[in-house]
């Protein structure tokens, strides 16, 4: 996949894995319109002798009900977009009778709803261009199950079979479609309730500088998907092809699981 000169929207881009993606993109020499709902509307300008770039910054909300509105209005803006990296998250962790509704529809509405309609925008412009790029940041919980996430594997399950669908779609396209699926990544989205699991449950968390790290060299690569960590990937394969085997080792891990999840310290 081409970097150098391409006009990515970055969504998520303001913090953990997206905030980390910014300045490797820069110096790969892509443009970035960075965005997010809670942001200024500010120019800046990355100052490098071998990548000059300019990164502008604009507010989008991916929850909100007339976000196909918005991207119509953006586009107009920036006519120059020719790639989207998708990496805006909610979680919530809590067992599914303590989840509160509201954080479900967030779950829902920025993990998945948003992403088809990003590609839904998107897709036939770049179609037409005869070149695009969209980039689909999931999670290992998008192809394994794990207690506490219920929602937010749910909408991961649903990214991956999205990104998968739409990649055979437009496969007779110059539009390339990626997913990236990252392990536990010690971001701020995650509560101290889960940080002391994992390190409980002897569970390793990228820092989202290596995960973008990773996410770059796949998309040079243009890798049609990426799943990261080890031995993270073998869980993958078997949880596919023998969940029985996942299953009885979540088992084993359930009550450590229930201690931080029923402790009260939850998101």
């Amino acid at each position: 996949m081409q970097l150098r000169d391409r006009v990515f929207l970055l969504l998520g881009g303001t913090g953990g894995i997206g905030q980390a993606l910014v300045e490797p993109l820069v110096q790969a020499g892509a443009r970035l319109i960075i965005a997010s709902r809670t942001i200024d509307e500010k120019p800046r300008v990355i100052a490098r002798e071998e990548t000059p770039g300019t990164i502008m910054t604009v507010r989008l909300d991916l929850s909100a009900d007339d976000l196909d509105h918005q991207l119509v209005g953006l586009s107009e803006r920036f006519p120059v977009i020719d790639g989207v990296i998708h990496c805006a998250g909610s979680n919530h962790f809590a067992s599914i009778s303590q989840a509160p509704v509201r954080a479900i529809d967030e779950q829902i509405a920025v993990n998945l709803r948003s992403a088809i309609i990003v590609a839904r925008h998107f897709a036939p412009r770049f179609s037409q261009r005869g070149t695009g790029a969209l980039v689909f940041v999931g999670s290992t919980f998008g192809s394994i199950g794990f207690p506490g996430y219920t929602a937010y594997c749910a909408t991961k399950f649903g990214l991956r079979g999205f990104s998968e669908a739409l990649r055979r779609e437009l496969a007779d396209t110059g539009v390339e479609v990626m997913y990236v699926a990252p392990r536990a990544t010690a971001t701020a989205m995650n509560p101290e309730a889960v940080n002391a699991m994992n390190k409980a449950l002897g569970n390793v968390m990228d820092a989202p500088e290596a995960v973008a790290g990773q996410i770059l060299k796949a998309m040079k690569k243009g890798q049609k998907r990426r799943f990261l960590g080890w031995p993270e990937k073998l869980f993958v394969v078997l949880n596919s092809l023998l969940p029985r085997l996942v299953d009885k080792a979540m088992l084993k891990q359930l009550p450590v699981i229930r201690r931080f999840l029923d402790s009260g310290a939850t998101q």
